[in-house]
């Protein structure tokens, strides 16, 4: 078994009782005690820190959005990245079966492993203390994750949210044009009654202009 101290230097933290570290890593394929209860307790205290950091950093975002945020960081995909940059593949305690298949590679038992870690920080330590690590580890996977989202076009963002809320879809008007066929200016509307707003730009693109239409009204609309 590797040198534990060592992976508490990269997760960290340091465990005072060092024994639910050891726990932490044991796969059910030992005899003996396992970590299956740690990761029981750890998905729920990841749960809780990701949903609430989530929902104070995304006040526009509806519960739809949320509760789609919160699985792209808790999925399993992600729980395994987080453990092979925090190494844990290099410490886990495996069978004799489960080691030579290859089991420190495998992303159930790696993502596993991740919780149980957070669930014996938890019991090592305090709720503060935990989500400290916590957000240390996943805070790169909650921006990517926002990023994303962000990174829909505004029409399609306007549509999704009017279409939530049982609206019509947004129409979106040519008004006018200006200048030579060349070089033309468009100039787009977009009337939403049941709100009392009205969504007015110009650019040099029909499409362009009913993004930047789209976007003024999302921003009318908080979102």
């Amino acid at each position: 078994m590797r040198d534990q101290s060592e992976l508490e230097k990269i997760i960290g933290y340091s465990f005072r009782d060092t024994s639910l570290l050891t726990l932490a890593l044991s796969h059910r394929s030992i005899d003996g005690a396992n970590n299956e209860r740690l990761e029981f307790l750890g998905d729920s205290v990841l749960g809780l820190i990701i949903t609430n950091h989530i929902f104070k950093s995304s006040k526009n975002i509806d519960e739809g959005d949320l509760s789609k945020l919160r699985s792209a960081v808790v999925c399993g995909k992600a729980l395994a990245g987080v453990a092979n940059k925090l190494s844990l593949g290099n410490y886990l305690i495996l069978g004799t079966g489960e080691r030579k298949s290859g089991g420190y590679l495998r992303e159930s038992i790696l993502g596993d492993t991740v919780e149980a870690l957070i669930g014996a920080i938890f019991l090592d330590s305090n709720i503060d203390i935990t989500e400290k690590c916590i957000m240390e580890w996943f805070n790169p996977l909650i921006r990517d994750a926002l990023s994303r989202k962000n990174k829909k076009d505004s029409k399609t963002r306007l549509q999704e949210w009017l279409q939530k809320r049982g609206h019509a879809p947004p129409i979106y008007t040519l008004s006018a044009t200006e200048g030579n066929p060349h070089s033309k200016i468009f100039f787009i509307e977009c009337v939403l009654d049941e709100f009392e707003i009205t969504g007015r730009d110009k650019a040099s693109s029909r499409k362009a202009a009913e993004q930047l239409v789209a976007s003024k009204i999302l921003k009318e609309l908080g979102v």
